[in-house]
């Protein structure tokens, strides 16, 4: 199982790094730039309210899907041929009420104009999702690794084509970036759902309303925790929007979303993890196995990661960010390093979160795999709460710096209420040896990055491979990281079958 983590991990690690990474940076980024940051920011707003009542489109369908076929995975086809027909019930009921909040909230013409294919697109998404979490729960993590770049290698050939003709950069609009996401989404789910029908051989689809309320009573403490996460994820740059009074909230979402990105394509590590980990601590756990040595490889990756990714962003957030996001035509030179420095601080902030974010990943995934719903709902509820307070009495006083001030709060305690909840629950010892050196490497990367900012502060490559360097050999002389198993990832391929 061990061995089976680590080459599916390399497989999936491999093809998102290549092609994630580029979508993010090389399209989301440019069109951002392109179209300006009011109109991005405008754009972001939107986007995060459907995000928000997301969960009405799944409610925890997925999640409990994922864990459940794993554990019995001949109940495939009986899930497809009843599922498939209620996310089409779901999806009429999330319209709705995405367009109501906006009409409640005043959202002019055009907001309500992007809402609804906003809405659209979240609904392909979901459903992409869905069809993923059948062929994960198989443990067919090949399949599911080339899955789950398949809409984004789309998105970037034909945004590409658009960001590289000079007619059509010309007048590109932020409604065409939408549009593109709209037909992906529908050929990769046309993809999956071959597999799946060949997979499962479903001869037709089941209107069961006693089999929807059975699956709706199993997978409703997962959707509470999916909206309450989604909440306190997702929450700040509609708060920004709607806090701050006219173009200054657009603006302002806008700077957030700068940061945000980069924060996005990080995330996408842990998150990978988490998917790998879901289906693989379920069945361990019903099979009576022990999970640590799991849980520790998992943890000591991630959380190696994500130091290296705050520790670098303390010395270069300034740089990065100038390199990323330049000078608008519009901003006059104060402007621009006013934004560039607010910028680089919400930046700052938070990828000091993302240790958090990586940490929730591991831990959150193995107390869903144990079916500790109640606890990670009354966790996340909690954080909501001081998210969206900290929120309300922040942004108008800092604007966006005020909302990456909340995020880093609620992430942080989340984090560490996961942890105490998986040892306590899960009866987990506490290794003392292993907290000594998880201490004993945070220590002296904090030194590593004092040096690394003493002598290469201008210089940025040099000083971030030296960083990373260090970092990657203070993690094996502390054995967090294992150079056996980093060469498991890098060279086996995942196993196609089961």
């Amino acid at each position: 199982m061990q061995k089976k983590f680590l080459s599916s991990l390399g497989l999936l690690l491999l093809v998102n790094l290549l092609i994630k990474p580029f979508w993010i940076l090389g399209i989301d980024r440019n069109v951002q730039n392109l179209v300006g940051h009011q109109e991005y920011g405008f754009y972001t707003a939107v986007l995060n309210l459907s995000f928000l009542l997301n969960i009405l489109l799944d409610l925890g369908i997925t999640s409990f899907n994922n864990r459940n076929v794993a554990q019995n995975r001949h109940l495939l086809a009986k899930h497809l041929a009843g599922i498939v027909p209620f996310r089409f019930i779901l999806a009429t009921f999330y319209m709705v009420c995405l367009l109501g909040v906006g009409a409640v909230i005043g959202y002019d013409v055009r907001q309500m104009s992007i809402l609804v294919w906003v809405g659209i697109n979240q609904f392909l998404l979901s459903f992409l999702l869905y069809l993923r979490s059948n062929i994960s729960g198989l443990l067919m993590f090949k399949t599911e690794s080339l899955l789950s770049v398949l809409d984004r290698v789309v998105m970037i050939v034909i945004i590409g084509i658009m960001l590289v003709s000079d007619s059509l950069r010309v007048a590109f609009r932020i409604e065409w970036f939408i549009y593109v996401q709209t037909l992906a989404y529908f050929i990769s789910i046309v993809v999956a759902g071959v597999l799946l029908l060949k997979k499962s051989k479903i001869q037709r689809l089941n209107w069961n309303p006693l089999f929807f309320r059975a699956v709706l009573r199993q997978s409703l403490p997962y959707a509470l925790l999916t909206v309450l996460m989604a909440t306190y994820n997702r929450v700040d740059p509609v708060l920004i929007e709607r806090l701050l009074p006219g173009p200054t909230g657009d603006q302002e979402a806008g700077i957030y979303a700068t940061a945000f990105r980069l924060l996005d394509a990080l995330n996408m590590i842990p998150y990978l993890f988490s998917v790998l980990l879901l289906p693989l601590f379920a069945f361990r756990l019903k099979s009576k196995e022990n999970v640590m040595p799991l849980v520790k490889t998992s943890f000591s990756m991630v959380f190696t990661f994500s130091v290296l990714v705050a520790a670098t962003a303390l010395i270069y957030s300034r740089p990065m960010m100038t390199l990323l996001y330049p000078q608008d035509a519009s901003e006059c030179i104060n402007e621009f390093f006013i934004r560039i420095e607010e910028s680089s601080f919400i930046f700052t902030l938070l990828m000091f979160g993302f240790i958090a974010i990586s940490t929730s990943y591991v831990f959150g995934t193995l107390l869903t795999a144990n079916g500790n719903l109640w606890n990670l709902n009354l966790m996340a509820a909690v954080s909501v709460v001081i998210n969206i307070t900290l929120n309300i009495w922040l942004i108008p006083q800092m604007k966006a710096s005020g909302a990456a001030i909340a995020s880093l709060t609620a992430q942080s305690l989340a984090a560490l209420v996961q942890v105490y909840l998986a040892f306590r629950i899960l009866k987990i010892r506490t290794d003392t040896g292993y907290l000594i050196k998880i201490l004993m490497f945070l220590i002296f990367v904090g030194i590593s990055t004092a040096f690394v900012n003493y002598r290469m502060h201008n210089d940025m490559i040099k000083g971030i491979l030296v960083l990373w360097l260090l970092g990657g050999v203070l993690a094996m002389i502390f054995k967090l990281l294992s150079v056996k198993e980093l060469w498991e990832i890098l060279t086996a391929k995942a196993d196609a079958s089961h």
